[in-house]
């Protein structure tokens, strides 16, 4: 036969099965999606946004007015966050357990107070994203010498009535060295967190189980894992090193959407694989906006349409990091002014992306469309 012939009919043959096993993938793809239900709180389409993460950062407030809600439509939800560290030194302050949650408090990272929220109009009809950690206390946690503090924090709960809420228990669990969470009681603490609220009769609450992203594989995120009946979403930040996150692949296989629950603009230095260390980046400085813009806002937006079929839920940390002694020595924000409003391009830009009817704002009908999707 013709070498010519038989080049064609190889090319062809070869095409003819890489385009079938293309298909075949996509639709493998589109029969899980349509497989999967729907997690508690997960919208049917698009995605929630929130934005963060402590009073000056999203701001709505007499004393707080220069945050995101000063300056853009309001988000679905906010996040906040608090711990059960009771007695640990966090920056000159002695952590009393669930600080935050009823006075303000600041642990180093600027004031919290969830109920000076809760009680403002400006956050009406909206979700409540929070952080739980329990770094030191996870044996604590665990075995029951903490469960007054769960259970204060289920009264909390629910006294929000059909607000929903997403709380990130032992989040970014494997942020080692940060966090250094012991994995067996860590496990052990989320279950008993988990089964105590539900106990408690807590039912505005979807669990959310968060990696840090670039650190676990597949095979670390499943040695970390609760199980399908503790985890109503899989979280992940999205920071610098967002090229190595793993938890998109692995929440198509629990069946679980997806929460980026901490993403703020950050660009590695030559030394960010190995210590973590970003670049400078204040978006009131027009070249260092560019840059973030082109390296951190268009992959995370990217990646955000690219993985549509899990993500459902955004945080964007709006913050002035490098003015909190907690991030003033941390090599990822130390340089870190992440404010929106501080140029009118970047906000322009921003606008454009997320004031579509993609991205889910606070509205009228936000709680009953969450509760009427499960």
């Amino acid at each position: 036969m013709n070498k010519t012939i038989i080049f064609a009919l190889s090319f062809t043959l070869l095409f003819s099965c890489s385009t079938s096993s293309n298909k075949d993938v996509a639709e493998e793809k589109k029969t899980t999606e349509q497989k999967r239900d729907l997690a508690k709180f997960e919208p049917r389409e698009g995605v929630l946004l929130f934005a963060g993460q402590e009073l000056e950062a999203i701001g709505g407030l007499e004393n707080y007015n220069d945050g995101y809600l000063d300056h853009y439509k309001r988000p679905a939800g906010w996040t906040t966050y608090t711990n059960i560290n009771p007695g640990d030194d966090s920056f000159g302050r002695i952590q009393e357990g669930l600080d935050g949650l009823w006075e303000t408090h600041d642990w180093g990272d600027n004031d919290y107070n969830a109920s000076l929220q809760l009680a403002d109009p400006d956050y009406e009809n909206m979700a409540l994203a929070i952080g739980l950690q329990f770094v030191n206390h996870e044996e604590k946690v665990a075995d029951g010498t903490h469960d007054e503090y769960i259970d204060k924090l289920a009264d909390f709960l629910l006294s929000l009535g059909k607000r929903p809420v997403f709380l990130r228990i032992a989040y970014e669990f494997d942020g080692d060295p940060w966090n250094h969470y012991d994995r067996a009681s860590t496990i052990k603490a989320y279950k008993r967190i988990v089964d105590r609220l539900r106990a408690k009769g807590v039912e505005n609450t979807a669990y959310v189980w968060q990696s840090v992203g670039f650190i676990s594989g597949q095979e670390h995120l499943e040695g970390w894992y609760p199980g399908d009946d503790y985890v109503d979403w899989c979280g992940v930040s999205f920071f610098n090193r967002w090229k190595e996150i793993e938890m998109f692949e692995f929440a198509r296989k629990k069946g679980k959407p997806v929460f980026i629950a901490e993403a703020t603009p950050t660009i590695s230095d030559y030394f960010g694989k190995l210590y973590g260390v970003c670049k400078e980046t204040q978006l009131s400085n027009p070249e260092q906006a560019e840059e973030a813009w082109d390296k951190w806002f268009i992959p995370f937006f990217n990646a955000i349409e690219k993985n549509k079929d899990v993500i459902k839920a955004v945080h964007y940390i709006n913050c002035h990091w490098d003015s909190h002694p907690m991030w003033m020595s941390n090599p990822t924000f130390s340089k870190i002014d992440a404010r929106l409003h501080l140029n009118d391009t970047m906000s322009k830009r921003w606008k454009e992306k997320v004031y579509t009817p993609y991205f889910i704002h606070s509205s009228e009908s936000l709680y009953e469309d969450l509760y009427n999707n499960n």
